[in-house]
C-alpha cells in the first residue's frame, strides 16, 4: 500500500510544524558578518586563525608556523602605515 501526500506551506510554516528551531536571527547575523568581511577584508588575525585551523593535528607543521606566519604578515602589511610607538 503506498500514501502520497502534497502539502503546501512555506518554509517557515514547515518549520514550525515539525518543531525545528527558527534560525532567521542567526541567519541574518551571519549574513551581515560576511557582508562586513568581504568589504572590509580579512585581517592579519583572520589569516592566523585560518592557518592554524589548517595546521592543527598535522605532523612536522609547528616548526615552521611561526616563521611562514611572520613571511605572510610581512606580506599582508608591508603597504600599511606603521603604527605609532608609545613614548615612554
Amino acid at each position: 500500500m503506498k500514501f502520497e501526500v502534497e502539502i503546501e506551506a512555506t518554509p517557515a510554516e514547515a518549520r514550525a510544524f515539525l518543531g525545528l528551531p527558527d534560525l532567521t536571527p542567526l541567519h541574518e547575523a551571519w549574513v551581515d558578518r560576511m557582508k562586513a568581511f568581504t568589504i572590509d577584508g580579512p585581517t592579519p588575525d583572520d589569516w592566523q586563525k585560518l592557518v592554524k585551523t589548517w595546521t592543527s593535528g598535522v605532523p612536522g607543521m609547528s616548526e615552521g608556523f611561526e616563521a611562514w606566519q611572520k613571511l605572510m604578515t610581512s606580506a599582508m602589511t608591508a603597504g600599511l602605515p606603521a603604527k605609532a610607538e608609545k613614548k615612554s
